[in-house]
């Protein structure tokens, strides 16, 4: 019979657990205790830090807190503390031992949750909060019924932990950390390439895809062999998956061995064939004039 509790919950025809998110997995594992660092962050409403709140980044909240409440670790026992839910992570820290054991689980990490017991349940930690992680950490949270913490921990939690399925931000778009770097300027693509020494007697640096007019998922300077012309990309382009061309993306600098990357051709059922893309691959071959062989990996997933 499900708790008093559910009324946003789903209840499970055999058991009484509520369950959000998929059917009940089997084991549970102790979560991972983390040290706790030093982080700024606010509380919800306004609210005056206290000794006992989460460590937050910048532009994190606080969204609940239940106290008193045990985590059942089977592997170092059972820990008495705060657990918290904030706008990114679920937060628990210890306040019955000399060295406060901490778990933290990205909310992002949750796959689901489960309330475990019911008003009638009996025994000591019968009654709580079950969180389903993907990284297979299985956490159990008790709960004292006197103390109705639970069900605002629950809904906020399922809330948190699956934002867009109630129309809630992602943590990412909260984030409020700011970066004295430009973003645009960390990688330079033609500072790159000259740092592996290109170009080079073989390969040169080309600007056909200046305007991503080649391929829109290249960077606007590539790395071809030095004996292609603009006419021979173009056509190369047209024979391969979205125009990702072979173009270079390292390059040994001694033995000036490289790996270039590409998209599938365009072979289809009728196994056509393209001189233009034969001839550009037999171009890469000779630029890498030490090997008389060229090895090419399909690294597409099966």
């Amino acid at each position: 019979m499900a708790s008093s509790e559910n009324t946003q919950s789903i209840a499970s025809p055999t058991s009484s657990r509520d369950v959000v998110g998929g059917a009940a997995a089997e084991g549970r594992h102790c979560g991972t205790p983390s040290p706790p660092s030093g982080a700024t962050g606010g509380m919800s409403g306004g609210m005056a830090p206290r000794p006992d709140d989460p460590p937050l980044l910048p532009g994190e909240m606080v969204q609940g807190v239940a106290r008193d409440v045990t985590y059942l670790c089977p592997y170092s026992g059972p820990a008495r503390g705060v657990l918290s839910v904030t706008t990114y992570k679920l937060h628990f820290r210890s306040m019955d031992r000399d060295t406060p054991y901490v778990v933290d689980v990205p909310l992002g990490v949750i796959s689901r949750i489960e309330k475990v017991g019911g008003a009638s349940s009996r025994g000591e930690n019968s009654y709580g909060i079950d969180v389903f992680c993907k990284d297979l950490r299985n956490l159990r949270f008790a709960h004292k019924q006197e103390n109705h913490s639970r069900r605002n921990v629950f809904e906020k939690l399922q809330q948190r932990a699956f934002p867009l399925s109630h129309r809630l931000p992602l943590f990412a778009f909260e984030y409020t950390e700011r970066f004295p770097e430009n973003g645009w300027t960390v990688y330079e693509p033609i500072a790159e390439l000259k740092r592996m020494g290109v170009p080079n007697d073989t390969w040169i640096l080309s600007m056909i895809n200046e305007n991503y007019e080649v391929c829109d998922s290249y960077p606007p300077v590539l790395a071809v062999p030095g004996q292609a012309t603009d006419d021979d990309l173009r056509a190369v382009a047209a024979f391969r998956s979205r125009g990702r061309i072979p173009v270079l993306s390292w390059i040994h600098p001694e033995s000036q061995a490289t790996i270039t990357r590409c998209s599938q051709p365009l072979v289809g059922v009728s196994g056509k064939r393209s001189r233009e893309d034969e001839r550009y691959i037999q171009l890469i071959m000779d630029a890498n004039a030490q090997s008389h062989k060229l090895f090419i990996m399909d690294a597409r997933p099966r």
